[in-house]
């Protein structure tokens, strides 16, 4: 099955929509968030299954807007995306180069070119479809083909099973436990 999503995504196209590109293949497509996803960020941030492994507090309107305006305007270091599948949105991802406080925190080298990345699927009924690994994948193929990444790290709570499954088909290794309910995950590019 993942050579089948391998080969979609190696039949991607890319679209320019400002500095941000949008990441297609036939049925997921990784957008720049805008303004007009502020409701469905207010939707999943509330949902307590979602909550359960994404580390953020239940999020009111006005602090989803203070938070990610200017995420959305490009005046802070992480950027944000909405990922949809079949047209319709179904969660949310952002990646960021790690900055040089993290490298340190997380005892990475510093003369590497190093993204992170955190992501979610706002609808937990299109959990366990293989969703996730496919918008995992294409991510890192962006960040490798276009923003040169030699490794992409994330954070994961330990309980999270379904999570580390799919990250570690993705390539993902366990690099370090950093307390004593998450993991540091890394993807370095086999070439």
């Amino acid at each position: 099955m993942f050579a089948t999503l391998t080969t979609k995504f190696n039949e991607q196209s890319k679209k320019t929509i400002g500095e941000i590109r949008m990441i297609l293949n036939v049925d997921i497509h990784i957008r720049a968030m805008t303004s007009h996803d502020f409701y469905l960020m207010v939707k999943w941030l509330n949902n307590q299954k979602v909550l359960e492994f994404y580390e953020e507090p239940p999020s009111k309107l006005d602090e989803v807007i203070h938070k990610y305006v200017p995420r959305i305007k490009g005046e802070h270091y992480v950027t944000p995306c909405i990922v949809e599948y079949k047209s319709e949105p179904i969660g949310y991802m952002q990646y960021y180069k790690i900055q040089e406080i993290d490298l340190e925190k997380y005892d990475l080298p510093k003369n590497q070119n190093i993204y992170g990345i955190d992501q979610f699927i706002g609808e937990p009924q299109l959990w366990g479809k293989g969703i996730g690994s496919m918008m995992i994948q294409m991510m890192l193929e962006y960040l490798w083909n276009d923003k040169d990444a030699l490794k992409v790290v994330l954070d994961v709570k330990k309980n999270n099973k379904r999570a580390i499954s799919s990250y570690k088909k993705c390539g993902f290794t366990q690099n370090k436990e950093l307390n004593h309910d998450s993991l540091l995950m890394e993807w370095t590019k086999e070439t």
